[in-house]
């Protein structure tokens, strides 16, 4: 289990400073699987920056219902470019921003489970490194953008490393520095995996619990 929940970013100044696009409104703040929030991508047709409404949980082109993002919200970069649901995007260049204040990871340092928020250390908002793909619901031909944040290995993260039960294996989204978005979005598949470890997140602080 990562990241199931997050809350997405209100900030429009920082949008517009960062990216020259418009957030859209979402009625939508925490953000769980099958949810809406905005991503940023861009299109290596038209060399586009774009910002939009996607759902969190990525749906493959194939598959035959909606609900199947349910349970492809995070994919390991290990093996994004193996799996069935996520090889596609990725090897497409379907690279993603998602914006987020905050998320949440369920921290085990008292022996339960603490639901505990983590901030960028200069409490500003976040851009995490996911991939996006789109899928046509049969039923109305509507074409539904959705996308999934991809995992590392946390165990030495000094913070991410002390979420999850002591035995389960260590793994954070990925941030990233300001510095990086544009390598990022623009990132062939061999760039993108080099862009994805420790060095490349902002400093990192836990909220609250």
């Amino acid at each position: 289990m990562m990241c199931v929940q997050y809350i997405t970013t209100v900030n429009i100044g920082w949008v517009k400073s960062h990216f020259d696009l418009d957030l859209p409104m979402s009625s939508v703040l925490e953000v769980f699987p099958t949810y809406p929030g905005p991503i940023i991508l861009k299109s290596h047709n038209t060399n586009r920056t774009a910002i939009g409404l996607a759902r969190f949980g990525l749906i493959p082109s194939w598959a035959k219902e909606e609900t199947f993002g349910r349970k492809t919200y995070n994919t390991r970069v290990e093996t994004v470019d193996q799996k069935p649901s996520y090889r596609h995007a990725w090897s497409q260049r379907h690279y993603a921003l998602t914006l987020a204040d905050a998320f949440y990871e369920p921290c085990y340092k008292s022996g339960k489970a603490i639901r505990t928020a983590i901030k960028q250390a200069n409490q500003e908002p976040m851009a995490i490194a996911s991939i996006w793909d789109t899928w046509t619901e049969p039923e109305t031909g509507e074409l539904i953008a959705s996308f999934s944040m991809l995992t590392i290995d946390a165990s030495a993260h000094p913070v991410m490393q002390r979420m999850h039960k002591p035995e389960d294996e260590k793994r954070t989204v990925v941030p990233l520095k300001p510095e990086l978005f544009d390598a990022w979005l623009n990132a062939t598949p061999e760039e993108a995996r080099a862009l994805l470890h420790l060095n490349s997140m902002p400093e990192l602080i836990i909220l609250s619990s």
